[in-house]
């Protein structure tokens, strides 16, 4: 059986061969889909210091502190962390689901989000609920996907926490953040989302996942929703952050 499954791969591979998206390499290890493993072997955890409420990072040497923004004002989310930087490879395994819809590499980045996450105190209570940041659905259909769950989904798979997909909705189709000046991008996404179904989330310890934080104000946005709709704590992770 071993031999029939390897010759099938052989065949495959001679009639239909893949190459990585990154590096160009053939794409031929099983399991290998989209990236090679070595391209996603060089993407790297962040562990340099950081904001511990905003999970900002600081570039430098010393240790993690609270950032001036969050002492002068605490965000809408608990905690934020993110599993690494917005460059190098990481950026572009990002880039490669989000236009050029390589699908697959939504469950790639949710593993390595929750594998280099999966002990920083963010995880260390009960979280009852995984809600992706979601799309608008216009924006959605033009993908064909939302990135934020497809990131999502894997998490709560490694995790054990149900995801829902419903429950937060984009209501109005603003412009793309990375369209925008820092300072115009709490303005874009303020009343752009809703709840819906309220019952779900009362009382619950909500885990927002999204694909790159730059100034929080998507994340910001969608916290606020949620606990004025009754959510106990928000908490927040990205894969990158710029």
């Amino acid at each position: 059986m071993f031999f029939f499954i390897q010759l099938g791969r052989m065949a495959e591979l001679a009639f239909f061969p893949s190459f990585c998206k990154i590096c160009g390499c053939l794409l031929e290890k099983p399991g290998e889909r989209v990236v090679c493993g070595s391209c996603l072997g060089l993407i790297r955890p962040h562990r340099a210091p950081f904001c511990p409420r905003c999970g900002r990072f600081f570039h430098g040497v010393g240790e993690s502190h609270l950032c001036g923004s969050c002492l002068v004002k605490e965000p809408s989310f608990s905690l934020h962390r993110s599993a690494g930087c917005y460059r190098g490879h990481l950026k572009d395994a990002i880039l490669l689901l989000k236009y050029k819809k390589f699908r697959p590499l939504g469950a790639v980045l949710g593993g390595i989000t929750f594998e280099s996450l999966k002990k920083d105190e963010i995880f260390g209570k009960d979280i009852d609920l995984i809600i992706p940041v979601p799309l608008h659905k216009r924006r959605q259909w033009e993908r064909g996907f939302n990135q934020a769950e497809a990131v999502a989904r894997e998490i709560g798979k490694r995790s054990g926490i149900s995801v829902a997909r419903n429950i937060l909705r984009k209501t109005r189709n603003a412009p793309p953040q990375t369209s925008l000046e820092r300072d115009d991008r709490a303005n874009n996404v303020r009343d752009a989302f809703a709840v819906v179904g309220k019952k779900a989330i009362e009382g619950k310890v909500i885990l927002l996942v999204d694909d790159v934080f730059t100034t929080g104000a998507t994340l910001g946005a969608c916290a606020r929703i949620l606990r004025q709709e009754g959510a106990a704590e928000v908490r927040a992770i990205t894969v990158a952050q710029a």
